[in-house]
């Protein structure tokens, strides 16, 4: 059977249509680079501590009232707790001054029963400050292209629905909506120009084109948030720029790749010769004839779904294996984009330092799917990630420039892992599984993003706990690797059958009678049927 790339090998690489997919799916990202991490300012707590109510307090009592405590070897107003305001109110009647006539290290302390007082220094206002104090698979069925579109929607409408969130918990439900139309309008947008787009192409796509849109959006947030200081206005500004987005649905196409999965040869027929036109070649009488034969009388409507990761022994292995990398990629990604407040003091310059260093690692991993093996690129990004975590906790406190270096490096190969891992399953599963397995090992993923914010919380029992946690996951996945096939310089598999024919996932512990040779480890083929 004809390869696909080889079917449309006639249009070229880099014509008009491709340029026009190229850039306007990438474009398509910036909100996901300027939404995901959004709640770095959205829900961060400023500097604060008990509320004290307009009572007559004479100004010694005001400034006295809030007890001190030592926070990182820094002494700063109690956030949880102030004295007694019945009994500081009756001593300051009596005209008691503290600290001369009261040692006010014996009063009685009580919590914040009024609320808190929030600083206004960085922030006017936060998801925090203004309200939590007040209460404490489609795409196989549907097609690339709507599911793009439908999932753009989603996180167009549900940021800024936010902007009415009465209590901390509606926040929470609409943020984590609006959570799930991003990281699925990512991974569409994704797979559609992987699809689309082939060669050369295709690698650059997937690995600078979306990611830097991402990375893009990623540094345009600390400039939308410094200058909109209140949360409802920034929650608006990078809702609204999602409505731009509504006139590409006349310029960006189906996938053909997945309109011939679907036996709808016609339609890709269709696609293909319009974007002939674009490019100004001339297309051949008939594009798909094999598909034609293949799909349509011995696989019309080839359905599958999650549980076809499942089915078969070596994609189940395949699978399980993928989730795990992409499980300790996103725990390593998010926890140490959540922790850029230990980078400065300044939140805004930390977040653009976090932002900024996914540029060389987006580079980097465009030049490894470019020249390097599949598998040796993973195996390398996460040891060097791992190691240089772990050796963070060896650095002496003196040297806190060097921790910071450390915590970067780590942030950038990470930031390198996850792109490739996007571009290298896509290559393993065919065009019925692509989106499924995406999908369902993004998914996997979310679990590792989900938890980094509580992994950070460890730090409190050790401060080097997260760091030694995310090193082991990082080496653990790294070895894990070496027992995926490879991908590099092979065309995308389009059937299930096509997938079959690569060599199995090989394993130290397959046993000589499950093979007619003795197993060879890492070897991976593909077999092309003319």
């Amino acid at each position: 059977m004809k390869d696909y790339d080889d079917s449309v090998a006639f249009l070229g690489q880099w014509g008009r249509f491709q340029q026009v997919v190229f850039f306007l799916l990438s474009a398509s990202i910036l909100p996901n680079g300027y939404g995901a991490l959004s709640v770095v300012f959205l829900a961060d707590t400023p500097s604060h501590h008990c509320l004290v109510p307009d009572v007559n307090l004479t100004q010694d009592w005001l400034h006295a009232i809030i007890p001190m405590e030592v926070v990182n070897g820094k002494q700063q107003l109690s956030r949880c707790s102030r004295f007694r305001l019945d009994v500081v109110r009756n001593l300051s009647a009596q005209g008691f001054i503290p600290g001369r006539d009261v040692n006010i290290t014996d009063l009685e302390q009580e919590g914040c029963v009024d609320g808190w007082s929030y600083s206004r220094d960085i922030y006017q206002s936060t998801i925090v400050s203004e309200v939590s104090h007040t209460e404490y698979d489609t795409t196989v069925q549907f097609g690339r292209k709507p599911v793009f579109f439908a999932t753009m929607a989603v996180q167009t409408i549900f940021i800024f629905v936010q902007i009415f969130s009465p209590s901390w918990m509606v926040f929470v439900i609409l943020f984590f909506i609006s959570g799930l139309g991003q990281i699925s309008n990512y991974v569409s947008a994704f797979v559609l120009g992987n699809e689309i787009l082939t060669g050369h192409v295709r690698v650059l796509f997937s690995s600078l084109g979306v990611c830097l849109g991402f990375a893009i959006g990623y540094m345009m947030l600390p400039l939308f948030a410094y200058f909109l200081r209140d949360w409802k206005s920034l929650l608006l500004a990078i809702s609204l720029p999602g409505l731009l987005y509504i006139p590409l649905w006349w310029f960006i196409p189906e996938s053909p790749r997945w309109l011939l999965s679907q036996g709808r040869v016609e339609e890709a027929e269709t696609t293909v010769r319009k974007a002939a036109k674009m490019n100004k070649v001339e297309a051949p009488q008939v594009i798909f004839e094999d598909y034609s034969a293949d799909a349509t009388k011995t696989h019309p409507k080839e359905q599958h779904n999650v549980f076809s990761l499942l089915r078969t022994k070596n994609i189940r292995n395949m699978t399980l294996i993928l989730c795990l990398l992409w499980f300790t990629l996103s725990t390593g990604y998010y926890g140490l984009s959540l922790n850029t407040s230990q980078l400065h003091a300044n939140p805004y310059i930390s977040c653009f330092l976090s932002a900024a260093v996914e540029v060389p690692a987006y580079t980097s991993s465009w030049l490894a799917l470019r020249y390097v093996p599949r598998r040796l690129s993973v195996f390398c990004i996460l040891l060097i990630g791992g190691v240089s975590l772990y050796f963070i906790q060896l650095v002496p406190e003196s040297l806190s420039e060097l921790s910071v270096a450390l915590e970067m490096l780590g942030k950038c190969v990470i930031t390198t892992g996850t792109s490739l891992m996007f571009a290298y399953t896509a290559e393993l599963y065919p065009t019925a599984l692509r989106n499924t397995a995406t999908g369902t090992c993004s998914a996997v993923s979310r679990v590792g993003s989900a938890i980094a914010s509580f992994l950070l919380q460890l730090s409190v029992y050790f401060k080097y706990l997260p760091y030694i946690v995310m090193g082991t996951l990082a080496v653990v996945s790294a070895f894990a690797t070496l027992l995926l096939p490879e991908s590099f310089g092979r065309p995308l598999p389009q059937t299930i059958q096509q997938m079959h024919k690569r060599e199995s996932i090989k394993c130290p512990f397959i046993t000589r009678r499950e093979h007619s040779k003795p197993p060879v480890l890492f070897e991976s083929r593909l077999i092309v049927v003319n």
